[in-house]
């Protein structure tokens, strides 16, 4: 994994915290100054600490589990979407549904819905409904897939999270911590954190800054993704090598075999030929 550049982080603005008014004292580990009246966060600290953050993500990336993206702020929908999509984990990026985590199985059952629906309008059963029906179940389904289509393919409880701006997502946060959820964030000087297993102190409010920490977060994801199809093919090249090895001692075997009745075979036709001489 590439060690983090201390200058794209601060061309990226990651070092601007809030208003000195607005700061929560747990922080004051990661502040480095107070320049007019707004925090500047230590760069080197945030830099250990998405180190840190990215090499647990790329170890839950390799094991094969699923780490859900939790980012609903206006500047952050379009960057998480970006980053996110092409590692193949779930995110959010719409309203955080109460119980999205706690109540896990009534999330699935609406995926379901949306699911059946589908089937509706591929079997020709939507095509039979009259125009209002129809026109309600696209309008739910339009609604589902707004709310849950980005989570379609999340079968089961992710094992981590990872939220941008604590503070707007502390129901998602806090239902992370009931079920012993590891949670990953990008916590500003204005929140706690303690409250997450793997906090990084960036700036969480601008797009770019938002940016740069995902960028190097779904690239430790993406090489542990890596690190996953590697082994298999190295497994499934082993397994295949193993089976060609034992498959060469029977056929050996039974070479063997053919060759030792070959002069049996032969032998017959002279012991005839001397019974009928005599």
């Amino acid at each position: 994994m590439a060690k983090t550049d201390l200058k794209e982080l601060l061309d990226a603005g990651v070092h601007f915290g809030h208003l000195k008014r607005k700061w929560h004292p747990k922080m004051a580990p990661y502040i480095f100054m107070e320049k007019n009246g707004i925090h500047i966060i230590d760069l080197n600290k945030t830099a250990v600490k998405l180190e840190n953050a990215a090499s647990a993500m790329s170890q839950i990336a390799k094991s094969g589990k699923k780490i859900l993206f939790v980012a609903t702020k206006k500047q952050a929908k379009e960057v998480v979407e970006k980053r996110v999509v092409p590692t193949g984990m779930p995110y959010v990026t719409e309203r955080w549904p109460g119980g999205m985590l706690t109540n896990f199985a009534t999330i699935r059952k609406a995926v379901r819905k949306m699911a059946s629906i589908d089937t509706m309008m591929k079997d020709g059963t939507f095509d039979v409904l009259s125009k209002r029906e129809r026109l309600q179940i696209t309008r739910q389904r339009a609604k589902l897939e707004r709310d849950l289509g980005s989570i379609q393919d999340l079968s089961r409880l992710p094992a981590a999270l990872f939220v941008v701006d604590i503070k707007k997502e502390h129901i998602a946060v806090a239902e992370a911590k009931k079920l012993n959820i590891p949670t990953f964030a990008i916590v500003d000087t204005n929140s706690n954190p303690t409250i997450v297993d793997f906090p990084i102190p960036a700036n969480d409010d601008a797009a770019q800054s938002i940016d740069k920490i995902l960028e190097v977060v779904t690239n430790a994801v993406k090489e542990g993704l890596e690190e996953r199809n590697a082994e298999k093919a190295k497994n499934k090249a082993a397994a295949d090598k193993a089976k060609a090895e034992k498959a060469e001692p029977a056929e050996a075997k039974e070479e063997a075999k053919e060759k030792k009745e070959e002069p049996k075979a032969k032998a017959a036709p002279k012991k005839s030929a001397k019974a009928e001489a005599k």
